[in-house]
């Protein structure tokens, strides 16, 4: 029974009967929204197109990418976008991952079995929803130009939504991961480091005199 409900089944650990009733329903909630899915034109095409969400919010294409990014544009009005959005990267790749490891929640079965389920076989909590909601909302709380709100919103919408529609997780996952996300991008820009204190991590990565930066000479 374990295991349609994401629990690996030589699991030790006891399932709490309310928590077992909830996660039998978001199992067959996700289900009947995946079966709803491919009845619909929009949905099934994001579905097919599940690879290219799933990449553009990748931890190792973002954390890789935004290093990239740090050395290529060294100019000192973004710094504190820059390292900020590194350590918050960083910090949700290590809450996941603990997460992960300790709730340990397997990732569902696929009812197409043409899709692949990945070297990651937990599901709880989404990564991908996490890294998303996390990334939009530094980039809102920081004044992003208004133009800008669309396009990201409508990317992290699709990239929760291709979460389950490709079932990778479930609806639970999603929502946690949703929720994580935004806990970190407040934790963000509560502890936002400031310019001097960026200036001088950009620095100390690239090796080089910064300008503003605590040992610029």
């Amino acid at each position: 029974m374990d295991e349609f409900i994401g629990i690996e089944p030589k699991s030790k650990r006891k399932v709490p009967p309310m928590l077992r009733r909830v996660l039998q329903e978001d199992v067959r909630f996700t289900k009947k929204l995946v079966e709803l899915g491919m009845k619909t034109t929009w949905t099934r095409s994001l579905r097919n197109n599940y690879r290219l969400f799933e990449v553009s919010c990748h931890g190792i294409v973002w954390l890789a990418g935004w290093l990239t990014f740090i050395w290529l544009f060294n100019n000192k009005e973004l710094y504190q976008l820059q390292v900020n959005t590194l350590i918050a990267l960083i910090l949700d790749i290590i809450v996941i991952a603990v997460l992960k490891a300790f709730v340990r929640r397997r990732r569902p079965v696929p009812m197409n079995k043409m899709l692949e389920v990945g070297p990651d076989k937990f599901s709880f909590p989404s990564g991908h929803a996490s890294r998303a909601c996390m990334i939009v909302s530094i980039l809102m709380l920081n004044d992003v130009p208004v133009y800008f709100a669309p396009p990201l919103l409508a990317w992290v919408s699709a990239v929760c939504l291709t979460r389950v529609l490709a079932e990778r997780h479930y609806i639970l996952d999603v929502i946690c991961g949703v929720m994580i996300g935004l806990l970190e991008g407040s934790l963000m820009y509560l502890l936002w480091l400031s310019q001097g204190t960026c200036a001088s991590i950009v620095a100390s990565l690239s090796d080089e005199k910064v300008e503003g930066g605590e040992y610029h000479v």
